[in-house]
């Protein structure tokens, strides 16, 4: 089996309310020197058989049908091997 990781993040130019309560935060916490902190989700997918561009286009689909919204959304399509992770796909 192998693992395909959707990160999604909101597009720059879209306010993140929960990165920044992060940032406020982290000051008060002892973390200083920290200029911007925006949040977003990382979905891991364990995919049966090989990763080939088949699969790849059904999870970039996926990504932009179900995980992401793509109005504010940007997602990273990635394929992890063993020893590193390999981009499968460029942003979306």
């Amino acid at each position: 089996m192998a693992r395909v990781v959707v990160d999604v993040m909101l597009k720059p130019e879209i306010l993140d309310p929960q990165g920044q309560a992060v940032q406020r935060a982290l000051p008060r916490l002892g973390f200083a020197g920290i200029a911007d902190v925006r949040q977003g989700k990382r979905f891991e997918l364990e995919v049966e058989g090989p990763v080939d561009d088949a699969a790849l286009a059904r999870i970039h689909e996926m990504a932009e049908t179900f995980l992401a919204n793509t109005v504010i959304e940007d997602f990273v399509v990635k394929v992890e091997t063993a020893e590193s992770e390999v981009p499968a796909e460029v942003r979306s």
